[in-house]
């Protein structure tokens, strides 16, 4: 075994540009393989695609770096020092690649502080999507709103290089409470019974929405250990406006990000059920009034 070790040592010390090129191509190659073996092993360990898509991601970072150590080594054999020669390699990347460095320095804001994550929900200026994939230039997300109505999935990937986090505002859906407030508009005549129509939505309201406050109240709690959020009233609420046509009740309750049409479609559905048994109410619309004058 000693010897095995020491022919290993020595074949990588050699000073030969044929030898340094098989060493390079060897340690390359070993990567790849090692890799493969483990992914393999946690593939059937697993069927949680956020455990395996981790896996994937923290082997291939991991191993990158182990492989550009050992090249490093072979081909600089009289840089003896580590920070020495990334410091050569930092410099000659930043001298000719300026954005794909402000895209490496985004990918290492992202793991530092988080701000996105597989899984997440977000927004950066004009694109709103699920955020799929992050690499070291670029992260990915599957396209929500645009021409499709309530935050559903439009289809499209959109590839968002890295280096936005740090000159486009970002939104994240699930880094609060996950939880985000919906509003459903309800107009009603002005000859109806408001106060009635009122408290039919409040009923409706708190049986759709008001499981999640308990939820939230204690989610919000874990959140006031990061940031500085005042404690809101998570109860859903119906608001009473006057507008020109007629008297407007504004339904405000709690939500699940990926859940907001859903719920809109099961409010709308019961509110229409009950107003169809109630007399008194009636939905307003806009009306053009045409008056006759007498002769």
């Amino acid at each position: 075994m000693d010897s095995y070790f020491h022919w290993f040592t020595k074949f990588f010390t050699y000073s030969s540009i044929q030898v340094k090129i098989i060493a390079s191509v060897l340690a390359v190659f070993v990567y790849f393989i090692g890799r493969k073996i483990i992914l393999k092993f946690v593939m059937k360990s697993t069927d949680d695609p956020k455990i395996r898509y981790n896996w994937q991601k923290t082997t291939g970072y991991i191993g990158a770096i182990i492989v550009m150590i050992i090249i490093g080594r072979i081909w600089f054999k009289g840089i003896q020092s580590l920070a020495t020669y990334l410091g050569l390699l930092s410099a000659g990347i930043a001298i000719a690649l300026k954005d794909p460095l402000t895209n490496i320095t985004g990918w290492l804001f992202i793991l530092w502080r988080s701000p996105l994550e597989v899984g997440d929900r977000i927004q950066v200026g004009k694109h709103a999507g699920d955020v799929i994939d992050v690499n070291i230039f670029k992260f990915t997300i599957m396209e929500i709103g645009n021409w499709v109505n309530a935050d559903q999935n439009t289809g499209r990937i959109i590839h968002i290089p890295n280096g936005k986090v740090f000159t486009e505002t970002l939104a994240n859906y699930g880094k609060g409470f996950k939880y985000i407030w919906n509003e459903i508009p309800v107009l009603i005549t002005f000859e109806s019974n408001w106060e009635k129509a009122k408290d039919i939505l409040s009923e409706i309201s708190k049986k759709h929405a008001e499981h999640l406050s308990k939820a939230a109240s204690k989610r919000l709690k874990l959140t006031t250990k990061k940031f500085l959020i005042h404690q809101p009233n998570f109860a859903p609420t119906v608001y009473t406006k006057v507008e020109d046509s007629g008297v407007l009740l504004t339904i405000r309750y709690l939500c699940n990000p990926r859940k907001r049409r859903d719920s809109e479609q099961d409010i709308w559905e019961e509110v229409l059920k009950q107003f169809s048994n109630q007399k008194e109410i009636d939905f307003a619309y806009p009306t053009t009034r045409f008056y006759k004058e007498e002769m």
